[in-house]
């Protein structure tokens, strides 16, 4: 069975994965939210207040659960995207796919005030580097999650 290890960045080490909804609606919704990236789990360490502690987890996908994949930036991530951003919730385990970071969030909410066209968002983010992101998004999905440690930073 395929094992793949992923990061999770926080101020704290994170040794038992929680479902939290609070704070504003993300990318793909309310969950535990983790990355293939090492560098990428760093940045989002970096951005907490206190400490830097870059978690990894060796994951273990289970066929039973409802996965949505989005290998590259699409009109189907586009539109799941926002209807996530707005609250409208999904009926996904897990949902893995790239990360409308700060600047590809202003290109889409651009998008979604009609200020700039569909074509234009797509002309507009194909230069950025690449992300990556899975969320976790309920107990049945967390229970994939092998906490494996964490490293503890310096700023």
């Amino acid at each position: 069975m395929e094992r793949i290890t992923v990061y999770h960045g926080s101020n704290v080490e994170v040794a038992h994965p929680r479902i939290l909804q609070n704070g504003f609606y993300k990318d793909f919704g309310y969950g535990f939210y983790c990355t293939k990236l090492f560098k990428q789990a760093r940045r989002w360490a970096m951005t907490k207040k206190g400490n830097t502690f870059v978690n990894n987890y060796t994951y273990t996908p289970d066929s039973n659960l409802k996965v949505l994949s989005f290998s590259e930036m699409t009109e189907k991530w586009l539109d799941f995207v926002v209807d996530c951003r707005r609250g409208i919730e999904h009926e996904y385990d897990i949902v893995e796919g790239p990360m409308a970071d700060d600047q590809v969030w202003n290109f889409v909410e651009q998008f979604v005030d009609g200020r700039i066209p569909r074509g234009a968002f797509w002309e507009i983010i194909k230069f950025n580097h690449p992300t990556h992101q899975i969320l976790f998004c309920n107990d049945n999905a967390l229970s994939t999650l092998q906490f494996e440690g964490s490293t503890r930073y310096d700023k």
